[in-house]
């Protein structure tokens, strides 16, 4: 029997409640000021229903009535308030993480789960010696990918002032202001909001890329750089603490662990506004912006490194390199206050600080030509202060500044680039003058790709079908030379069908003169190409394409050159929507050990590459559990995954969760690394038994999505996907081309069902294959499989966390606006809904929906009476639009309303 939640705030979270009440009052207050008292009133009239209805078990009908009433003139203003009560949730439980994490840091003796400190305890515990740590330590890189595929796009006007009130807020964080103080910090987050509410959720205008680099620049800018050092300190501080006892201990200079990447200006795929011009200019921009970082950071350590050598020495290599710089710049030398002469460091400090905004314009040759130049310097007033009793005299400092050059360089983020194979077959076809290339099977393509590559084909260099993609290859081999080697990560091919799609950018790269010399003196291409497989079908023919290319003579050479590394790309999102969750995590699973296997026969090192969204059938969820869930080996010391949409904004909008979330990731990827899960003797069978799912699973969500001929319509009726494919939240187009659900991305695709509040995505078509196992197999079987798989059981925590967040009486109001569609679908969707529920809880012996996670199911109940009301207005909203012809009106801005308010309360949407 199912459980009705009631749940109360535990002791433990005495100030996430006062801080929900504190936020909560200062909202009321401020509508009660902007809107009005009566406007107040009705927000907590409706609030209070949506309580009742969750918790007290009255129908839905008395609330949606309520809301039906609503005039138009007030629909925006409804939601805009409800969204800002759970805004002010949102920060609240934020800030609430960061209280926890102060509170294990407090205790020495219970170091936060899921930390460096505790992971690295018990992998020492689990006979990991330092040794073999600091054996690992060089191949170890964490490396999230920011791309531009927004699902909550916050300007950043309202970044800022969330930064102020999180800010306020952690001032007060143990309660230790002082009532002026307090009164103070009021005042702000009074001022913060108000002026919020003033301020339009987005811009009018659509963002373009150059919009899209600066938004993702915020994160990296504004808090990632900040972080980075006390990541590795905290790292490096942690390694001491458990090793610190080893005979074989010694501190250790730790590589550049963590990187960063980002999409936006080079993700190509199905976005007409990306191509050489965005690339050279979002380069440009992050090389801008990570010189002015580094600039305020030489003007901060020249008021710490004040030295005076009447005090202390320097060293000769320190006094050679004031002289040189000197001679090089003396406008800029002769400009020094006579004040600095007697402070050797400070007058060094200036004139790099010269030389770095000389880099940014290209002047005269008197700027830094690589990052590895500045760090030169850096290092050269490390050892100085090292020989001159300067431990404490300012090398912290010193050394903060060369973590951040070591993992930012002169590029802040490494640009990834993504195009899909047929843009590539375009521009081939172009080039060698054949018509039917895109229709030849890969043999055919294959000999004629070789020639390309070694020069023997006749081509036209001149075929406009191929001038913007060998722009884009050519603006890479400029862009290498002015920003470095790091500037670029893989070159990711989508929907990678075949070895020919990998050798067909080799190619193109080969003509567009995108090549270097490697130290035997060869012509290489100075790319790492990453196949990207997407659908179920592509990810079952992973193994064969990448065995073709480990086979190919011409792709191993370019291997090699590339230290024998391949990156594959695994997509989460459109082997989802091809064949449902469940078959989309086993494919991923199986086709990761087999890939695995493969590069381990051919001498390969194989570096996965995840695609990620942030909604579960996008791949979503904690990532230090899909970490220690991915099969055996295949993490090897490497995390390269995507960050995207909302998902960003959660975890790296505030320093401390950044460092938080950076550190659990690092820590997963230890753990898989040098002691994963010891092999299990009943996986073989479970496995097996994992095939048989995932082909149950899969025919009952492709007889609903993709053979059904009148699904199309019934999604386009009972989702706001009308409104979401005029959103201006992204640069690139929702649709890969015209057509149905297959030519819709997987983002549109999702962000649509978890709008309507069923999570169809995350779960339809589990239900009928865990009742067929249990069916089949005994429920004993499917239970220990839940418990004691990581795999299966952290992909059903996933799919539990994704059905409570759901609520199958708010879809029924999307679906009944399907008209007699609703009568011919939403029966059977419902029901697969309970039997996913049900089995679940069957499996797992529970009464209720994260029966375990107290936390969880608190967050969820904090914003159900703020999100509810929205949907069941943006269900009426719709009808009204719809019927009114569908306008760009004020119908259809409170609709976008509606949108952005659901998307903050629900999170992990797209």
């Amino acid at each position: 029997m199912r459980v009705r939640d009631t749940l109360e705030f535990a002791e433990t979270d005495t100030l996430l409640r006062d801080d929900v009440r504190r936020l909560g009052t200062m909202v009321g207050d401020m509508l009660a000021e902007q809107v009005s008292a009566e406007r107040l009133a009705q927000v907590e009239s409706v609030r209070r229903a949506a309580i009742a209805r969750r918790e007290q078990g009255e129908t839905i009908d008395d609330l949606a009535a309520r809301l039906a009433q609503v005039p138009l003139e007030d629909a925006d203003a409804l939601v805009r308030a409800f969204a800002a009560y759970f805004g002010v949730v949102n920060l609240a439980e934020r800030i609430h993480r960061i209280r926890r994490r102060r509170d294990y840091q407090r205790s020495t003796d219970a170091p936060q789960p899921g930390g460096l400190t505790a992971t690295l305890r018990a992998l020492r515990d689990d006979g990991v010696g330092f040794d073999e740590l600091r054996a690992l330590l060089p191949r170890l890189r964490i490396e999230p990918v920011f791309t531009a595929h927004p699902t909550e796009a916050v300007r950043r006007a309202l970044l800022l002032k969330e930064r102020t009130i999180t800010e306020r807020l952690i001032a007060d964080i143990d309660r230790q202001r002082t009532p002026a103080e307090r009164g103070a910090d009021t005042a702000r987050i009074r001022q913060a909001l108000t002026a919020s509410w003033q301020t339009a959720d987005a811009p009018q205008q659509q963002p373009t890329v150059t919009d899209e680099v600066e938004h993702i620049g915020y994160y990296l800018n504004h808090v990632l750089f900040r972080a980075l050092p006390v990541y590795y300190e905290a790292f490096a501080d942690a390694i001491e603490a458990v090793y610190g006892d080893d005979p074989e201990y010694r501190r250790i200079d730790l590589p550049p662990v963590l990187r960063f990447g980002t999409w936006v200006g080079g993700d190509m795929d199905g976005n007409p506004n990306v191509g050489a011009d965005t690339i050279r200019a979002a380069l440009t921009a992050q090389r801008a912006s990570v010189l002015a970082n580094y600039r305020t950071d030489l003007q901060a350590l020249g008021e710490i490194l004040t030295q005076s050598r009447s005090r202390i020495g320097v060293d000769d290599d320190i006094e050679a390199r004031i002289a040189r710089y000197t001679a090089m710049l003396p406008q800029v030398a002769a400009r020094l206050s006579p004040r600095l002469v007697d402070m050797p460091y400070r007058q060094l400090l200036n004139l790099m600080r010269a030389r770095l905004s000389a880099a940014e314009s290209d002047d005269g040759g008197t700027g830094y030509a690589d990052a590895d130049a500045f760090i030169d310097d850096l290092q050269a007033i490390d050892r100085s202060l090292q020989r001159h009793r300067g431990e404490h005299a300012g090398r912290f400092a010193l050394q903060r500044v060369l973590w951040r050059v070591r993992s930012f360089g002169f590029h802040l983020a490494t640009l990834d680039l993504r195009q899909d194979s047929g843009t590539h077959d375009v521009a081939v076809s172009a080039l060698l003058g054949d018509d039917d290339w895109s229709t030849r099977t890969p043999d055919a393509r294959i000999p004629q790709l070789h020639a390309m590559i070694d020069g023997r084909a006749r081509i036209d260099r001149d075929a406009a079908g191929a001038r913007a993609t060998l722009d884009v290859l050519r603006t890479v081999r400029e862009a290498r030379l002015r920003f470095g080697a790091h500037a670029f990560g893989p070159y990711i091919i989508s929907m990678s069908r075949s070895a020919a799609d990998a050798l067909a950018v080799l190619a193109l790269a080969r003509v567009a003169g995108c090549t270097e010399q490697d130290e035997a003196d060869a012509e290489t291409v100075p790319l790492d190409i990453a196949p990207l497989f997407e659908t179920i079908d592509d990810l079952r023919a992973a193994p064969e394409i990448m065995r073709a290319l480990f086979d190919d003579p011409v792709y191993r050479a370019h291997l090699r050159a590339r230290g024998d590394r391949q990156i594959v790309m695994l997509g989460y999102s459109d082997s989802a929507k091809d064949g449902g969750i469940l078959a989309s995590r086993w494919s991923l699973q199986r086709t990761q050990a087999e890939l695995l296997e493969l590069s381990q026969q051919a001498g390969v090192r194989i570096v996965f590459f995840h695609g990620r969204g942030g909604s579960v059938s996008r791949g979503g969820g904690k990532t230090e559990r899909a970490i220690i869930a991915a099969p055996r080996g295949t993490v090897d010391g490497t995390l390269r995954v995507t960050e995207q949409g909302e998902v960003i904004h959660r975890k790296y909008g505030i320093r401390a969760l950044a460092l938080r979330n950076l550190e659990q990731a690092t820590a997963a990827v230890l753990r898989a690394s040098l002691r994963p899960r010891p092999p299990e003797p009943r996986e073989a069978r479970w496995r097996a038994l994992a095939t048989e799912l995932a082909q149950v699973s899969r025919a009952h969500y492709r007889a609903l999505v993709h053979d059904r001929p009148d699904f199309p319509a019934y999604f386009r009726a009972a989702t706001p996907i009308d409104v979401i494919e005029r959103l201006r939240l992204g640069s690139r187009p929702s649709k890969r081309r015209e057509g149905g659900i297959e030519a819709l991305r997987a983002i549109p695709w999702v962000f649509a069902w978890s709008q309507n509040r069923s999570g169809l995505t995350g779960w339809y078509g589990v239900g009928t294959a865990l009742a067929h196992g249990i069916a089949t197999h005994g429920l004993d079987e499917m239970a220990a499989m839940a418990r004691d798989w990581p795999f299966f059981a952290a992909m059903l925590d996933d799919i539990e966390m994704l059905m409570a967040k759901s609520d199958l009486a708010i879809f029924e109001r999307y679906s009944h606006l399907a008209g007699p569609l609703h009568d011919a679908f939403h029966a059977g969707i419902a029901e697969e809904f309970e039997r996913t529920t049900d089995t679940i809880l069957a499996l797992r012996g529970r009464t209720r929906l994260l029966q375990d996670d107290y936390r969880l199911r608190l967050s969820i109940r904090l914003r159900n009476p703020y999100v509810d009301p929205i949907s069941l207005l943006q269900v009426e909203l719709l009808q009204r639009w719809r019927e009114a012809g569908r306008d760009d009106d004020a119908l259809f801005q409170a609709l976008v309303t509606t949108v952005n308010g659901i998307a903050a309360g629900i999170q992990n949407t797209g």
